[in-house]
């Protein structure tokens, strides 16, 4: 990430982070830092310069999302599954109508929102139970009853996933761009949870109608193999990864501060300092590696639908998501009383507990699974 980009990313965290406690204890979206965010047109870093964005690239918002969630966990989750959501805008939408939709999200710095998950599925992404119900005029409505849509009331257009008709197979999915103005939200669950409180991410029942225009053109199955699940890893591990790094932070201002104390003696959190700071290097390294290789692999690159893709992807999210509570946990133990409290500078409740949500944003056993079976069909051995 060049200096100017890191200027415009700091400025915004800088307003993410004072306001973070307000919104993990009120559990309310963090509307501050994402205006500031707004303002640093943030939001369309990976449209391409002609339809008005930048053209950055995953790591470099990986880097972005780093810096916000090491601010705030909520806003750092909030920017990293919008730009999830950008990703498909810009990677798998080639028409006229998409053009226009990249052309306003940058100009207008858009929040997306998605709606992927429904009743009755257990959270498989590969299958929906509603579906695209559309006239001989080229028009459509749809109804989906979601158990979670995050920051939906905060969101300029919730991108909705549903079978391809009413005679359509679970799995013959297509991706759907409502804009705000076309859809109805009744609320069905509450949001109320130890983590990432202000992602606000309630149940919802998300009716909408409008042209056929607004399906994207390549199945869901082929987004999300090529696009939208590998995006979502790498940008959720970029917000893990940003909460490490405050947790890390955090221990060493502690052990500097004891340092201070007491001139010519060691502090007794010292060497587990250093031990952890290797942990977060190669949890560091690991992110940025997956990111760098991901931006050199064109959207049709034959790579992403092999095998050892997938798994990469898969092991990248599990160990991302079980790494963030050891390192969090072991600045604990180094922080002692200091970091297990709530009123001092080293507290680390707020980062623990949106920790512990990493491991069930796509339960890790789901992922497990599906990479069991996987590897009972991986001829080419190895890692990605």
């Amino acid at each position: 990430m060049d200096a100017e980009l890191r200027s415009r990313a700091e400025a915004a965290a800088a307003v993410a982070r004072a306001h973070a406690d307000e919104v993990d204890r009120d559990s309310r979206f963090p509307r501050e830092a994402l205006e500031a965010i707004k303002e640093q047109r943030l939001l369309a870093l990976m449209v391409a310069t002609e339809d008005g964005g930048e053209g950055r690239s995953y790591r470099e918002i990986g880097e972005v999302t780093e810096l916000l969630a090491a601010a705030c966990g909520s806003t750092g989750m909030v920017y990293a599954m919008h730009q999830n959501q950008i990703a498909g805008l810009v990677r798998h939408a080639d028409t006229p109508y998409f053009a226009q939709r990249r052309r306003e999200a940058a100009d207008k710095q858009l929040l997306i929102a998605s709606a992927t998950t429904e009743i009755g599925i257990g959270g498989d992404l590969r299958s929906s139970t509603c579906a695209v119900e559309a006239d001989d005029a080229g028009h459509f409505a749809l109804e989906k009853n979601a158990p979670v849509i995050s920051y939906a009331d905060d969101s300029d257009v919730i991108v909705v996933t549903a079978r391809r008709n009413p005679d359509a197979g679970p799995a013959d999915q297509v991706l759907v761009y409502c804009d705000r103005a076309h859809v109805q939200l009744e609320k069905t669950f509450p949001w109320n949870v130890m983590g990432f409180r202000g992602t606000c991410s309630p149940g919802y029942i998300l009716r909408t109608e409008n042209t056929t225009e607004a399906i994207f053109p390549e199945p869901f199955a082929d987004m999300l193999a090529r696009c939208m699940l590998p995006g979502a890893h790498i940008f959720w591990a970029s917000v893990w990864l940003g909460i490490a790094n405050e947790a890390v932070g955090k221990a060493r201002a502690f052990v500097q501060n004891a340092a201070r104390k007491n001139p010519g003696s060691m502090p007794p959190g010292a060497p587990r300092l250093a031990e952890l700071q290797i942990t977060l290097q190669t949890f560091a390294s690991t992110v940025h590696h997956a990111a760098e290789r991901f931006d050199r692999l064109a959207p049709s690159d034959p790579e992403l639908d092999s095998v050892p893709f997938a798994l990469a992807m898969n092991g990248l999210k599990v160990y991302a998501s079980t790494t963030i509570v050891d390192i969090v946990s072991r600045a604990m133990l180094i922080t002692g009383i200091a970091g297990y409290r709530l009123d001092t500078p080293y507290s680390l409740d707020r980062l623990l507990r949106d920790a512990f949500g990493a491991a069930i944003m796509v339960n890790n056993d789901r992922i497990l699974g599906n990479s069991a079976s996987l590897e009972l069909i991986n001829r080419r051995g190895g890692a990605w």
